[in-house]
């Protein structure tokens, strides 16, 4: 059995980008994948599991996963299935929420295995230093906004006016959640080589 069908086995895939070209590229070289995961909590949580077991698996059939946690994106919140803006968490919380998730992470995931050694980052390292300008100029202008007003976690949102939403609506800061997820991509597959990314159907429309 190849990979992607175990994996469609197991019912861990619900789609791809590629049905038909997926399972051939995959098996043909070792590839680099990575899920992100969300640092607003000091530990994992079962929803975790899916994504830790995606990299996993993929692990013991010899490629390379990287686990992203998201120490900038976690600073915006992802509006994906969410009624209202999350409270914002400090630095210093996302901090220990990142080095706490690690800890964990290793419990599932081998980082001395060689060529295809897992990997942990963290998206503030490449995030923080970006200045507003810079993020507009190299960023934004490559993401036009009917596409983004597109996304279901961004329509489901638009035109509410209740106490759920404070007001209705979603802010700017939320608004800009996908682009900052979308560069992740960017920045592992130019710095590591990554070319496939997984996650929750939720985060399908980042994807």
């Amino acid at each position: 059995m190849t990979l992607l069908s175990d994996l469609r086995w197991r019912g861990l895939i619900h789609q791809t980008t590629n049905d038909e070209g997926m399972e051939a590229w995959i098996e043909e070289q070792p590839r680099t994948v990575y899920a992100g995961f969300d640092p607003t909590a000091d530990s994992l949580h079962v929803g975790s599991l899916l994504g830790l077991i995606m990299l996993r698996k993929f692990q013991q059939a010899g490629h390379k996963p990287i686990a992203v946690v998201g120490g900038a994106t976690g600073m915006i919140g992802d509006p994906s299935g969410k009624s209202a803006e999350r409270n914002l968490l400090s630095k210093e919380d996302l901090e220990r929420n990142v080095a706490g998730m690690g800890e964990q992470m290793r419990r599932f995931l081998d980082f001395d295995a060689g060529s295809h050694s897992a990997e942990l980052v963290n998206n503030f390292d490449w995030t923080g230093p970006w200045s507003y300008l810079e993020f507009l100029r190299d960023i934004g202008k490559n993401f036009p906004v009917n596409v983004m007003l597109a996304k279901d976690s961004v329509k489901s949102r638009l035109g509410r006016n209740d106490e759920e939403t404070k007001g209705g609506g979603m802010s700017y800061t939320e608004f800009s959640y996908m682009l900052l997820q979308a560069y992740d991509f960017v920045h592992l597959y130019d710095k590591l080589g990554c070319e496939l990314q997984a996650g929750g159907s939720d985060q399908w429309g980042n994807i």
